[in-house]
């Protein structure tokens, strides 16, 4: 019998090694190719064919697809890629989705069918089953799990995401710190960071930490990688989402610290063992930072730091937001300004007020200053759309790529890449020469 075209006994034996709990009887497993206490991810056994289709989605999909997430979310995981390896047509596939719908519903109700055929276009490309297998082959050998919406260790803060929360999560690590993500601050910060934005990230880490918070960050160079590393020196709880795949440490400089967060803490992403990180998944990335927290603190960034997009994750989600100023005259810290001055961010300077984002230390329990009321709205904008940055970013300065490269590159169909060209063509940030199109700034 086979599984989305694959002998049944092998999706078996490749899903049990990134799900312990879900192993065969009798069964065996090395202690270094397990995670620590993995068996308390999965309170049951899993679906074979359901874990195998959540990893494959992760090679399929990029992080933050919402017409993924909303086909996974009506079909299932297993039954939304039997659709892909047979090659359903996009009208087969939307009337299958309406028909999961409320029967009652007319027409479409989850407003997917205009872009189910641009969504085919970008996830057909990257349909391998070797690709999933190899996936699944490197975790086991790395000692990585594979995190199911179902677990009860699954941080259920990132469903706030809607469609656009993530399918699976692949981590490494101690199941006690994906707990602690309930009780947590985000703590991030520009890379290049200065000697006072890195003592107010280790003195606000260390001060969480000794209120029993576990600090959450993205282990980048810079206040990422301070935060991290005094909530570890504290003797405190530390989980870093990673925009590439956990069984490759990125930065490399950051091997070691990542590596004691293992041991200690947790490392989690939502991309497969073996996947690059890029710019575009950064920025995702950064979504998972804000929604598992339960408050977010920009300690030191620039006018244009990335901080500023968690940031704004958080703001959109609803969640605390705090800022640290600096010194005025500090380009490090005009994006903390920045925040408290147009983005309704509260000044915190102190891991006390820090924690009082969350209730702790007040009167109320729970209690949120700064975060009624505020939406969409009250984001930090972004000078591009999501399709334009995966474009961008796919585009090299000196070898020019056609249209066909590029969508592969970036996870787009070749339309949605035409139509970013023509807007960043006119922006002045790229340029078509004959043999295909390059970057200028």
């Amino acid at each position: 019998m086979t599984l989305f075209g694959i002998d049944e006994a092998v999706v078996t034996s490749l899903t049990a090694g990134v799900r312990p709990a879900a192993a065969a009887p009798g069964e065996e497993q090395s202690a270094d190719a397990r995670p620590a206490d993995a068996e308390l991810t999965s309170a049951r056994p899993s679906d074979p064919g359901e874990v195998f289709a959540r990893a494959a989605w992760t090679t399929i999909a990029e992080p933050g697809d919402g017409v993924a997430g909303a086909v996974v979310g009506l079909l299932g995981a297993a039954a939304a890629l039997r659709s892909m390896v047979e090659a359903w047509p996009p009208d087969r596939l939307a009337g299958t989705l309406t028909d999961s719908v409320d029967e009652h519903e007319a027409g479409d109700p989850a407003g997917l069918r205009p872009e189910l055929e641009q969504a085919l276009a970008r996830w057909r490309p990257r349909l391998s089953s070797t690709e999933v297998i190899r996936s699944l082959q490197q975790a086991r050998r790395t000692g990585t799990a594979l995190l199911l919406p179902s677990d009860p260790l699954w941080p259920g803060a990132v469903d706030d995401l809607g469609r656009h929360a993530p399918l699976a999560l692949w981590w490494r690590g101690q199941p006690d710190a994906l707990a602690a993500l309930r009780h947590s601050i985000a703590l991030v910060g520009a890379r290049a960071a200065t000697g006072y934005g890195e003592h107010v990230a280790m003195e606000a880490a260390a001060g969480l930490v000794d209120r029993g918070l576990a600090i959450v960050s993205g282990a980048a160079y810079g206040i990422d990688g301070m935060a991290h590393r005094s909530a570890l020196a504290s003797s405190g709880t530390t989980v870093a989402f990673l925009a590439g795949g956990v069984d490759r440490f990125y930065p490399s400089g950051h091997d070691a610290l990542l590596t004691r967060i293992v041991e200690a803490g947790a490392v989690l992403s939502e991309l497969p063992c073996g996947a690059p990180p890029t710019k575009w998944r950064f920025l995702q990335r950064n979504r998972l930072i804000a929604a598992s927290s339960a408050a977010t603190v920009v300690l030191e960034a620039g006018w244009r730091s990335g901080s500023l997009n968690t940031a704004g994750h958080a703001a959109a989600l609803g969640r605390p937001l705090g800022a640290v100023p600096g010194p005025v005259t500090s380009p490090t810290s005009a994006g903390c300004h920045r925040l408290l001055r147009d983005y309704d961010a509260i000044c915190v300077t102190s891991a006390a007020e820090m924690a009082e984002l969350i209730g702790l230390g007040v009167d109320l329990e729970l209690d949120v200053p700064g975060a009624a009321g505020r939406d969409a709205e009250g984001t930090v904008p972004r000078e591009r759309t999501s399709d334009q940055v995966r474009v961008f970013d796919a585009l090299s300065v000196r070898a020019p790529r056609v249209a066909a490269d590029i969508a592969r590159r970036s996870g787009l169909s070749t339309v949605a890449v035409l139509g970013a060209l023509g807007t960043l063509d006119l922006e002045g940030s790229v340029r078509e020469r004959e043999t295909g199109w390059v970057r200028v700034t």
